[in-house]
């Protein structure tokens, strides 16, 4: 075993009865503010709609199911660098002439965890047929990103995204695989992305639904990098609030979200909507109680404070490494209501770009939103590979 790694273990992911009361109790106590009518999304969260959700959380919610839910989860854990991770490990069968499936790994991001990807996962290791067909399947690793979800809650700083993508390196060792595939999004882009960088000979693939801010000399780049590098500003002053509080004063905002549910609530499901296909319905797009399995797991495990310091750490990598160019077979998906999409030209600059598409629908959240859609772009880059 390698000395970075323990041993993997069976885990079961666990709620403790006693955090569930104390959740119910802070929800049902929250001190609402006032909101002007007709308001809607137009300032942040939908304070009726907030309202709602808390009060199902608080009365509603079964949470007795969602400990099942996440007991019938094929999850494994292991402490990486003396972390614990928690991690999803689905294997499927091989194939009729005794093909190993390829091992993938799915690299999640920010509000999320491996929650993200629990709908695709049994489409990519037992996917429904029809009569001629014979899909590949896949050994499917989703872990937690340090800080997220059931892998440990960090006390010091977090991780880069280049250094999870050395971690996510050892735990695919641990697993025994040598050569696996790679995809993700947000986060998960990036972790991809250094994986790809930094094991060239280890990855087969890498799928990613964003690509990097564009550096370098803007005289070297074309008019539409050019235009994609304004947009993203543009989008940044727009929407990206969040993101400059999480990168320059986290822990300030961690106090409000680890102790109110409602605040937890009104920072994330803002984001869910924000970068959903959904309108102004969020629940056509998600149901409550998949909502709240998120939500659930972020304030029993009191991995918010964590999860966000993750911002911190992302502006940290050095500059130079934002002009490495992927030499590993690179797919992209840019789904038209994700947002800061990277245009065709950059991609082809920055990576070896053998599968381009834009669906004509999709967003940020598409593997857990549109799993189905999802998984038919990872398998038109993988087929070829």
């Amino acid at each position: 075993m390698n000395q970075r790694t323990t041993p993997v273990t069976d885990f079961v992911p666990q709620i403790d009865p006693a955090a569930v009361e104390d959740l119910r109790a802070r929800a049902r106590a929250t001190r609402w503010p006032d909101a002007h009518e007709g308001a809607g999304w137009s300032l942040g969260v939908d304070l009726g709609y907030l309202r709602e959700l808390v009060e199902y959380w608080a009365d509603g919610f079964d949470f007795e199911a969602h400990r099942a839910r996440l007991a019938e989860l094929p999850s494994r854990r292991v402490e990486i660098d003396g972390i614990g991770i928690h991690f999803i490990h689905a294997r499927a069968e091989a194939g009729p002439d005794g093909t190993a499936p390829m091992p993938l790994l799915l690299a999640h991001g920010w509000p999320d965890s491996a929650w993200r990807y629990r709908k695709a996962v049994p489409l990519l290791t037992r996917p429904p047929t029809q009569a001629g067909e014979d899909p590949q399947v896949f050994d499917v690793v989703v872990p937690d990103m340090p800080g997220f979800g059931f892998s440990d809650r960090l006390t010091g700083a977090a991780p880069d995204v280049r250094a999870v993508a050395g971690m996510w390196a050892e735990l695919m060792t641990a697993l025994g695989y040598e050569r696996f595939a790679v995809a993700g999004g947000d986060f998960g882009s990036h972790v991809a992305r250094y994986l790809a960088l930094d094991f060239p000979d280890r990855v087969i693939a890498v799928h990613r639904m964003d690509g990097d801010l564009a550096a370098g000399d803007p005289a070297t780049l074309t008019q539409e990098e050019r235009d994609w590098i304004v947009d993203s500003q543009n989008w940044q002053t727009r929407e990206g609030a969040y993101s400059a509080i999480q990168v320059t004063k986290p822990q300030t905002i961690a106090v409000g979200l680890m102790d109110s549910p409602a605040g937890l609530a009104a920072w994330v499901v803002e984001k869910l909507h924000a970068w959903s296909d959904c309108g102004d319905d969020l629940e056509s797009g998600y149901t409550r109680d998949e909502i709240l399995d998120l939500l659930t797991e972020c304030w029993v495990t009191g991995t918010i404070g964590s999860s966000i310091r993750s911002y911190r750490a992302m502006v940290g990598i050095p500059a130079e490494q934002l002009l490495r160019r992927v030499v590993v077979p690179s797919g992209f998906t840019m789904f038209p209501r994700d947002f800061k999409n990277a245009p065709r030209a950059w991609l082809e600059r920055m990576t070896n770009l053998v599968y381009y598409s834009a669906p004509e629908r999709g967003a940020h959240f598409v593997p857990f939103e549109e799993p189905d859609l999802y998984v038919q772009e990872l398998r038109a880059l993988l087929d070829t590979v």
